[in-house]
């Protein structure tokens, strides 16, 4: 099998400190790491986030590859499962974040997403996912 599962995702700040700030007010909790630049500023920080841990790391701009210097959201959008869509959407956009794709179904089956671009640029995907409450509670019995 070539692709295991999620791992990791990596979104860009020029202020590292402040985009931390606002993730920790999102989520409720600190990064669990974190790491400061050549110069001593904060320059990555990482969340544990949800069921199996996966990491959501927060990175200076400045290490950004040359090809992701273009301004502007964009790229491949990777999606959180969340409890309540709506209320997680109206939350983000009380934070500060800018909707990028409104509350969408995806067919008649339970899955429907949503999108977000954080104060910091970054596409912040966010659905309800019956696989993944499927998935979730087969391997807790």
């Amino acid at each position: 099998m070539s692709l295991r599962g999620f791992s990791t995702i990596s979104f860009w700040a020029d202020d590292v400190g402040a985009a931390a700030a606002w993730y920790q007010d999102f989520l409720g909790f600190a990064p669990y790491f974190t790491r400061p630049g050549p110069d001593g500023a904060l320059a990555y920080v990482e969340f544990r986030v949800g069921d199996y841990q996966h990491e959501l790391g927060i990175i200076d701009s400045r290490f950004r590859p040359p090809a992701e210097q273009e301004a502007g959201p964009g790229g491949a959008i990777m999606y959180w499962h969340v409890d309540d869509l709506a209320a997680t959407v109206e939350r983000l956009l009380t934070l500060g974040a800018t909707e990028h794709q409104p509350i969408t179904p995806r067919g008649d089956s339970g899955f429907v997403t949503a999108s977000v671009v954080d104060p910091f640029g970054n596409v912040l995907g966010i659905m309800s996912n019956p696989h993944y409450l499927d998935i979730l509670a087969g391997r807790q019995s």
